[in-house]
């Protein structure tokens, strides 16, 4: 390493996580038994010039508490290393005179013998822990009753039946369940194998990648990560998520109905990749590193994918019902069908309910990925999800994240009394405008700073935002005129008590959802008795779009869906690593 040049952050990470790892070693152990054995029967170390003309030895008594504890200090520097000499024992080195030693390293010359003792005291108490067990587990922890032979016999039992011992993507389910996973992980198993290349996998191509997932990957979040992510990498971006999805879609029941317009299976992907980094990733930093997944509900919802038929039932991802509803009310704004909106259509959401100030902090790049809505002043259909999610229920954790980050103008992590007033001002303003007398500033502040009970009454933080049961209401007061009225002309008790009811089976998001799609039906029914004609007008290809989006059920239709939709993928969205 150059001189001056220090450890940086995650450099010094990973030497920890080294140290660990070297610690808990059974070798290790048993040195560091012997030599605490060592000190505690109180053994003479003897320190020898090695020069056969001069036998000038100091020996010291290991009785003082001062010597026993600089031995305990120094302990890990004499310990072997890989780059020490293979000679070297791995006990701690007594400097006996059969190591040669240099006299210059001795401290002081010594021209005879002597004899050092120091007073006698009460030997140590001996260690109640004997080993330090490993306890750093990024791969997941290890199962001692894992049978991996048994495992890829059965696998390769599986691919016997498949000609030439060669399984495509249609015959990957059995080998999922062959290899004990859920059904939907085939599409990652086929793809991580390689088998994207050649259109199949051999059974000795996939037994070495299964083998090596099976003896380094040791629970279900480590192995599905591994399957996703690309080599090189310990992160899934959003890119690495489309094959399976896509492989959900052309397989899954409750999919059936998109097989035919393959133009929306992008904007259903996007929707549900937006919806598993809006839940997942709870850093913001684009990446879901393998601990987040570990702590999310993802795969339990993976493995119900196999179990539920209906697709609208999961709806924490996968439900094509709110990916309708969310898709429908970005096609109202997005006037031009470009797939992006500007701040003036964002403003027509809910009839204008969301403040001016506040759709300029969405624009700002404060909650958004990519550098477009700063430069263009545009955002993308990836970034509405987010903020129809989080304007539709605030109170989940990124959520509350997502509008502190956008009221925190100075981003100094709180919300001032200045940046209260800020966004109050204007709901003054549309109050006046429809003739309703507003609340003074300083009565509204009393009020929500008994609401939320920050612990510095100057200031509220996020985690007094997150502690709140009723955080809905106080980001309403702010920029949404239209629920602010709500709550007012609710009754206080009522409120304290749904704010309390957080074990709620249903989540607000959950409510709009239903609530949305439902009248969207009910407007498809009625539009149908007066525009009988219309689809009568339209070619065979617009006539089958507008029935597959109509999904099993009647449903409201996708307008007049221009043409060139049809060549619009992921790839033509311009995702960033971070947040700007």
């Amino acid at each position: 390493m150059p001189a001056g040049k220090v450890l940086q952050p995650v450099l010094k990470m990973k030497v920890d996580e080294l140290f660990l790892c070297w610690l808990s070693q059974p070798a290790t152990q048993l040195m560091l038994k012997d030599c605490l054995r060592r000190i505690k029967n109180e053994e003479k170390t003897e320190i020898g010039s090695g020069d056969a003309g001069d036998s000038e030895t100091l020996i010291y008594t290991n009785k003082n508490s001062k010597s026993k504890q600089s031995m305990l200090d120094n302990l890990i520097s004499p310990l072997v290393t890989p780059s020490s000499p293979p000679h070297l024992s791995t006990a701690l080195p007594l400097g006996t005179s059969t190591s040669p030693r240099n006299t210059s390293n001795i401290r002081g010359m010594r021209r005879s013998t002597r004899v050092v003792q120091t007073k006698k005291e009460e030997p140590l108490p001996p260690s109640l822990s004997q080993t330090i067990p490993a306890f750093y587990f990024p791969r997941g922890c290890p199962k001692e009753k894992v049978n991996i032979d048994s495992v890829i016999a059965k696998v390769e039992r599986t691919f016997s039946q498949f000609p030439n011992e060669r399984a495509s993507l249609e015959d990957m389910g059995k080998v999922a369940k062959a290899c004990e996973c859920p059904l939907y992980w085939k599409g990652p198993l086929f793809y991580c194998a390689g088998g994207e290349r050649t259109g199949s996998v051999s059974v000795h191509k996939f037994v070495a990648m299964w083998r090596k997932i099976l003896q380094t990957c040791h629970d279900d979040a480590a192995k599905f990560f591994h399957l996703l992510m690309n080599p090189g990498c310990n992160y899934l971006v959003q890119e690495d998520f489309i094959p399976f999805l896509q492989d959900v879609v052309n397989s899954h029941p409750g999919l059936s109905f998109l097989k035919e317009a393959s133009e929306f299976h992008s904007r259903y992907i996007t929707t549900v990749i937006q919806r598993i980094f809006y839940t997942v990733n709870r850093s913001w930093s684009g990446r879901i590193t393998c601990n987040e997944l570990r702590k999310s509900s993802f795969l339990q919802n993976v493995a119900l994918l196999e179990e539920e038929a209906d697709i609208n039932q999961l709806t924490e991802y996968f439900s094509y019902e709110h990916f309708y509803v969310i898709y429908c009310k970005f096609w109202e704004l997005d006037t031009d069908h470009d797939l992006y909106i500007d701040p003036k259509d964002l403003a027509r959401h809910n009839d204008h309910a969301i403040s001016n100030r506040m759709i300029e902090r969405i624009f700002s790049g404060a909650v958004t990925r990519g550098r477009k809505a700063q430069k263009e002043g545009k955002i993308s259909y990836a970034d509405f999800v987010w903020f129809l999610i989080s304007e539709e229920d605030k109170k989940t954790p990124t959520s509350i994240e997502y509008w502190f980050r956008c009221m925190d103008l100075d981003g100094d992590g709180a919300l001032s009394m200045y940046e209260l007033e800020y966004f109050y001002e204007e709901q003054c303003q549309k109050l006046d405008n429809m003739a309703i007398e507003p609340l003074p500033f300083e009565d509204c502040l009393c009020q929500m700073l008994d609401l939320v009970k920050p612990q510095c009454e100057e200031k509220i933080t996020l985690h007094d935002l997150k502690k709140c049961k009723l955080a809905n209401v106080f980001f309403d007061t702010f920029f949404n005129i239209e629920k602010y009225l709500d709550h007012e002309q609710k009754d206080q008790f009522s409120m304290l008590r749904d704010g309390e009811n957080e074990n709620q089976e249903i989540s607000d998001w959950e409510k709009y959802a239903a609530e949305e799609y439902d009248i969207l039906v009910a407007e498809e029914a009625a539009s149908d008795q007066w525009n009988d004609g219309y689809e009568a007008e339209l070619n065979p290809v617009e006539h089958q779009k507008a029935n597959v989006l109509k999904f099993p059920m009647e449903k409201r239709p996708f307008f007049e869906m221009p043409s060139h939709l049809a060549d619009v993928d992921l790839e033509e969205y311009d995702y960033e690593e971070d947040f700007e």
